[in-house]
């Protein structure tokens, strides 16, 4: 790494103790932006690089609440401000037990240059709690998200910063926030949150749209060799929205999926994932993946832990959690013959197993880039608010389709103009940082 780079990796490790995954992205960033640093001194002179790792607002705060029994409970609550030069923050809440300070500025800093590549004019954000929904009833989930949004609410706005959904926040927390939202504030701002229902301003093709925008990069990396989805044999980690929906695209594209998987274990189903009994025991009764084995038969078998990744396959789209596909698990995807790897979930692959994919000339896309459906759509919901309007299915996906194209187009067009063809994590780091270090330059220091 070049040397004012490696100082400035470092300064970041210093200031920033512990938040290893905060310090990965930031370096995976670092890294693909030698060539900018060489061709472009003036982001250096303007101190661009070391304002994009300080987030311009971190917020942390009690979340109080009462359980069924009667008991006090206490989380904490998290909302990191990390850019603002494109526009509003934008970003979604993530309610898990992992979540702390790192995790949350990782995500919130990655989100800079995923809604930078949408072409949306969105900035970067991203907040949680550590709070868990799993097994807790509606009045328990109602309780806390109200109490979580009592604070946030005088930190959010449509025109200051707009979160949206992500792990653990599905359609009846954003309801629950909403309401509380509408309560405190005595205003139906429909632009304040993203992933709403559709008949109180949500939009059509939000709940699909990151599988779905998965799936179109996926597709788009196999055509610039000549290749399609169809007839791939797909591999799909989790089994929550993301998974759920870049199975069904990918399956309409002729492609058959053969896995899902929860923190349990995973299913293969040789025949292609019966997704309508999917959607049901994780959708509707909130089940383990385990209960798809058992109702299905036929060939579909259930692997109690285990990595979903041993499964011969050859597009892999991990769609779970952040660092779940390591090198040893790249190794295996490579040997058994996978030609792409379109990233669903944030991160999802370490950096040893993107560098493994890279140099096996695996076609691979970034999170950052792969996974940009989901926020697209949530700027566009954020368009149809604005103007009181509503749009059809098939409008707002093919509004996500040539959004996703465009975001692949850009990738590949940057990474062979910096000298590294065929490298999307070149490309997407860099696309993604002109254009907000530009807007930062115009700006000024602020």
């Amino acid at each position: 790494m070049e040397a004012s780079l490696e100082k400035l990796r470092e300064e970041v490790l210093h200031r920033n103790p512990g938040e290893t995954e905060f310090h990965q992205a930031v370096t995976e960033v670092l890294e693909a932006l030698e060539p900018v640093v060489d061709r472009h001194p003036e982001y250096v002179e303007h101190g661009i690089l070391r304002r994009m790792c300080e987030p311009e607002r971190q917020i942390i705060f009690r979340v109080p609440w009462v359980d069924d029994s009667g008991e006090v409970q206490i989380n904490r609550g998290f909302r990191v401000e990390f850019n603002s030069a494109l526009g509003p923050y934008k970003g979604g809440l993530r309610f898990h037990p992992s979540v702390y300070l790192g995790i949350i500025k990782f995500l919130g800093f990655e989100q800079v240059y995923k809604n930078a590549l949408t072409g949306m004019p969105i900035g970067g954000g991203k907040g949680g709690s550590d709070f868990n929904p799993a097994g807790r009833s509606d009045g328990e989930v109602m309780r806390f998200c109200q109490s979580f949004m009592t604070e946030l609410y005088r930190h959010i706005g449509e025109y200051t910063d707009v979160p949206a959904g992500d792990v653990g926040v599905g359609a009846r927390e954003i309801g629950y926030l909403f309401g509380q939202y509408k309560r405190l504030t005595n205003r139906f701002e429909a632009g304040v949150l993203t992933g709403k229902g559709l008949t109180w301003g949500g939009s059509l093709v939000r709940t699909e749209a990151t599988g779905y925008g998965a799936v179109m990069f996926a597709n788009s990396m196999l055509g610039t060799k000549g290749e399609s989805m169809d007839g791939q044999k797909v591999l799909i980690s989790g089994s929550g929205n993301v998974a759920i929906y870049a199975a069904a695209k990918a399956q309409s594209l002729g492609a058959t999926v053969v896995t899902a998987s929860d923190s349990s274990g995973y299913v293969v189903d040789e025949d292609g994932l019966d997704l309508d009994l999917l959607k049901q025991i994780k959708e509707v009764e909130r089940g383990r993946i385990s209960e798809y084995a058992q109702r299905r038969g036929g060939r579909s078998r259930y692997v109690e832990g285990g990595s979903v990744w041993d499964v011969p396959g050859t597009v892999a789209i991990p769609s779970a959690t952040q660092n779940e596909l390591d090198d040893a698990a790249a190794r295996t995807l490579i040997k058994n013959g996978v030609k792409a790897v379109s990233e669903g979930a944030n991160m999802p692959s370490t950096q040893k197993a993107t560098e493994l994919f890279l140099d096996a000339g695996i076609l691979f896309g970034p999170g950052k880039a792969a996974n940009a459906g989901g926020v697209a759509t949530s700027a566009l919901e954020m368009q149809q608010n604005a103007s009181r309007d509503s749009w059809t299915f098939d409008y707002t996906h093919d509004r996500l389709e040539a959004i996703m194209a465009d975001v692949h187009d850009r990738c590949m067009a940057t990474a062979d103009e910096y000298g590294a063809p065929g490298n999307y994590v070149v490309g997407a780091n860099i696309a993604g940082f002109l254009k907000v270090a530009d807007a930062m330059i115009a700006q000024g220091i602020v």
